[in-house]
């Protein structure tokens, strides 16, 4: 196995899975009752994965070891393939394109909608996964189906929350997180002007600036398409998100509209910034390191404030397993995935990700890991309570393609900045969203 590793968190090493293959083999499954689909590794089967670069380095540790176990006992090699967030997405589009290249990817949001014709029907071990591990949540099944087909399979959603520093929020005059956003923005003048200021992405981050900005326009009652995939962008609430987001964007460190998803950790860690929103591994990263001691035990962690919309509204980072139909070994492929979602197997990783991945399927839920801290309580509901990025429309190519070019962070970023007016933001994206929706 040849992997490229470039951490954040440091963490424990990953161990190796022990449950029997079962099913992967033909044989019955040590898991579960009842057949499952049997998949035998094609002879003389090697396989390679494009995986993201783990922030939790017990997570990636752990995912290596099991892919090390499935070796193991079927001789199939697997060599992983990370690269940055960023990365992912365009090499992905490109082995599709070709049709060479990594035979699997790990993936983020609705980009398999981008190829679903280049990626390998796993409708049968979606089917039989949701039906033996209580059901996948709906959020996320939206991203693993076109029709009644699994053009993928669901992996987990690294939760989103705000991370703030409890005594400067303190002494900027607030004794609790407020719960709306009105309070929110008050927060943030206030802890601007003592010289504690936030910072959230208005970049091209994957993550972090994707669900910042989606949670700006859905918590003011905005949406990108209505139910039928119409643009509907060009609204009055949408003009309040990003009226909003001006004044919001007042109070941040500056420099925000080119951070990608490491500029915040390392805003916050160094002191730059006391309030951002961020998956766990933030916390992680400061409890590890000695120097970090005084501000791992200042972190406070809360789900975002709700908005006028009445609700909470967020976004969470979706990640999916896809297999490309170009590679030659099809069933090494599903045995391998098998596998990885066996229960022993999955709980194993769930656990060494700390919080930071969240569950795909719902027998997984009550993994000890999200009441083993407070910390983790506002990640612990992520699956059950995300919003999908192409809401409230159809996820397919189109949606795919507005997130795969950033037309609602552009938007947000060009007015932020004063590049453009508030009206001339808004009606950029909404031509850019139309072209995507017509094609």
């Amino acid at each position: 196995m040849t992997i490229d590793r470039r951490t954040l968190l440091q963490g424990t090493a990953g161990i190796a899975a022990g449950a029997a293959l079962g099913g992967l083999l033909g044989g019955r499954p040590a898991f579960a009752q009842g057949a499952a689909p049997s998949f035998k590794p094609e002879e003389g089967a090697s396989l390679r994965l494009l995986r993201w670069v783990p922030f939790v380095k017990a997570e990636g540790e752990t995912w290596n070891a099991l892919t090390k176990d499935f070796t193991d006992k079927t001789g199939v090699k697997v060599q992983i393939d990370e690269e940055s967030w960023e990365d992912v997405r365009p090499k992905a589009a490109v082995a599709a394109s070709i049709g060479s290249g990594p035979d699997m990817v790990m993936s983020w949001f609705d980009d398999p909608f981008q190829y679903p014709d280049k990626l390998v029907d796993v409708t049968d071990l979606g089917t039989y996964l949701g039906n033996k591990d209580g059901g996948w949540y709906e959020g996320l099944l939206g991203y693993a189906k076109q029709g009644d087909k699994f053009i993928d399979l669901p992996l987990c959603v690294i939760g989103n929350a705000i991370c703030y520093r409890k005594s400067h929020m303190e002494k900027a005059g607030f004794k609790e997180f407020p719960n709306d956003k009105a309070g929110f923005l008050e927060l943030m003048q206030a802890m601007q002007k003592q010289g504690t200021p936030a910072g959230f992405a208005h970049g091209h981050a994957v993550g972090d600036a994707n669900n910042w900005a989606h949670w700006l326009l859905w918590s003011e009652g905005a949406k990108m398409v209505d139910e039928n995939g119409k643009v509907v962008l060009d609204s009055p609430e949408t003009k309040n998100a990003v009226e909003w987001a001006k004044k919001a964007y007042k109070t941040f460190i500056p420099g925000t509209e080119s951070w990608n998803d490491i500029n915040n950790n390392r805003a916050f860690l160094a002191g730059q910034v006391s309030l951002t929103a961020n998956g766990v591994s933030l916390y992680y990263a400061a409890i590890k390191d000695p120097a970090l001691k005084d501000i791992a035990e200042d972190i406070g962690t809360v789900n975002f404030p709700v908005g006028p919309v009445g609700r909470p509204m967020e976004l969470a980072q979706t990640t999916t397993l896809s297999i490309f139909k170009h590679t030659k070994y099809p069933n090494a492929a599903k045995a391998y995935l098998m596998h990885m979602y066996q229960a022993d197997n999955m709980n194993k990783w769930i656990t060494a990700a700390s919080a930071y991945c969240c569950q795909a399927l719902k027998a997984f839920a009550d993994n000890p890991v999200w009441t083993s801290n407070p910390i983790h309580k506002p990640y612990a509901n992520a699956s059950a309570s995300l919003t999908p990025n192409g809401y409230s429309g159809p996820l397919g190519p189109a949606s795919a393609k507005v997130m795969a070019d950033y037309v609602l962070v552009d938007m947000f970023a060009s007015a932020v900045t004063g590049q453009r007016s508030t009206e001339d933001a808004i009606a950029n994206a909404a031509r850019q969203a139309k072209r995507a929706y017509r094609s």
